[in-house]
């Protein structure tokens, strides 16, 4: 049977009312800016147009630094369409780092791994203590593309990841070859393998999470479990949890909320 792979990774075709949450987010991202946390933009981590990030600092002493990677298909959106997403982190007493990075066809797949890993580590000399990596969508890939074997990261950040939260990730990127999308991304088959956490070794003290929504798009789930099943035979410490009641984008509602399951997974005790 043939699959209709760009149906399969279509989610805002099957989320009524999606056309209107890119402003909804924006919104709710500025009004959190302006809303008087404190919060440093734009720090840059590289060359590139894009290699800013945002950290938004918590009211005491940071526990730690926790990163959060939006999503958008390597193609769309930016860190500053998500910034409301640090407060559940940020109450729980963390400082939160929001990077961009360079889209395609502007930059391939792996270039913007290479990037999250030069994001983490810049943010990292900002503070001491342990590092908490989340993502959602593409950016579920790009942070479990930091706890594999190949990872970007140095030793000395490496050491400091105690754990990876990949919401909604996409961890095999071979289907995406088969999607009209792929007319953007140019993923071919050698990058497609190399970026697909799912096909790498992870790191062998990795601990991670795959956290995906019930009523997600059936592809989602798939990925959520696949990285789970690739990665717990082969000695990583991870679980997939699939959060009933949520779609794609309603998944990360729950960042907000420092008293949330998902909030939990990212900043809380493991």
């Amino acid at each position: 049977m043939t699959r209709d792979w760009d149906d399969a990774y279509a989610n805002m075709a099957h989320v009524p009312g999606s056309e209107a949450l890119p402003g909804k987010w924006a919104a709710e991202a500025a009004a959190y800016r302006a809303s008087g946390v404190r919060i440093e933009q734009d720090i840059p981590y590289g060359d590139a147009d894009r290699a800013r990030f945002d950290l938004i600092w918590p009211d005491g002493t940071p526990h730690g630094l926790a990163v959060f990677v939006h999503g958008g298909y390597w193609m769309r959106l930016s860190k500053s369409d998500w910034t409301h997403l640090a407060e559940g982190a940020r109450a729980a007493g963390w400082a939160v780092c929001l990077p961009s990075y360079t889209l395609a066809p502007e930059a391939r797949v792996a270039t913007m791994t290479r990037q999250i890993g030069a994001a983490v580590t810049v943010a990292a000399g900002c503070l001491a203590g342990p590092i908490r990596l989340a993502g959602h969508s593409a950016g579920g890939h790009l942070v479990s593309r930091m706890v594999c074997g190949d990872t970007p990261l140095p030793l000395g950040v490496l050491d400091r990841v105690d754990h990876t939260l990949s919401i909604s990730g996409l961890h095999d990127l071979r289907p995406l070859m088969r999607t009209k999308m792929n007319e953007t991304l140019g993923l071919d088959t050698a990058e497609a393998v190399a970026e697909s956490a799912a096909l790498c070794e992870p790191l062998t003290n990795a601990a991670v999470t795959t956290w995906v929504g019930g009523e997600e798009r059936p592809e989602f789930v798939r990925q959520s479990r696949l990285l789970a099943m690739m990665w717990d035979g082969l000695g990583a410490d991870i679980r997939c949890v699939t959060e009933d009641g949520h779609h794609h984008f309603s998944i990360v509602a729950g960042l907000k909320d420092p008293e949330s399951p998902i909030c939990a997974a990212f900043v809380g005790q493991e």
